[in-house]
């Protein structure tokens, strides 16, 4: 059966390529990121550090992931702006082993587009927003790969 549109594995291919000896990733999170959720209107902050330049932003959203996702967007765009046509398209959450009640582990799937390709990551932790996070960063960090294999494809 043939597939309407094509998902690749981000979270597959970053594994890959991140094995490899002279890997360098494009940016890193300095510490970690901060959330604050009052149940009205999350808000995040985070440091992003490049060669270049270090950046420390904060964004809300309408949700703690949300919050997240804006935040690295609102970072990653002053170093790559090509950042800012990358969206996010899908988010799921699967819970692994019910049984642990509130310690089970979380498997968090985001689905990003640049308007032109598809890209799905894949985190998994007990704590949901730890993986949304870390899905997030690779979702971002494969969109700098795809943008330096092909800068046309971002713009």
């Amino acid at each position: 059966m043939e597939r309407l549109v094509e998902i690749k594995d981000a979270t597959k291919e970053l594994n890959l390529i991140r094995s490899l000896s002279n890997y360098k990733r494009p940016f890193e999170v300095v510490g970690s990121y901060r959330l604050i959720d009052d149940g009205k209107m999350p808000e995040a902050t985070v440091i992003i550090k490049t060669d270049d330049q270090e950046t420390h932003e904060a964004s809300t959203g309408v949700g703690p992931v949300d919050a997240l996702a804006n935040v690295l967007k609102k970072s990653l765009t002053r170093v790559f702006p090509f950042i800012d046509n990358v969206k996010l398209v899908d988010y799921s959450a699967k819970v692994h082993d019910a049984k642990t009640g509130t310690a089970a582990k979380v498997e968090v799937s985001i689905v990003f587009s640049n308007g032109k390709e598809l890209w799905r990551v894949s985190e998994i932790s007990e704590n949901i927003n730890a993986a949304s996070f870390m899905a997030l960063l690779d979702g971002f960090e494969y969109a700098v790969h795809l943008y330096h294999l092909s800068p046309n494809l971002l713009r």
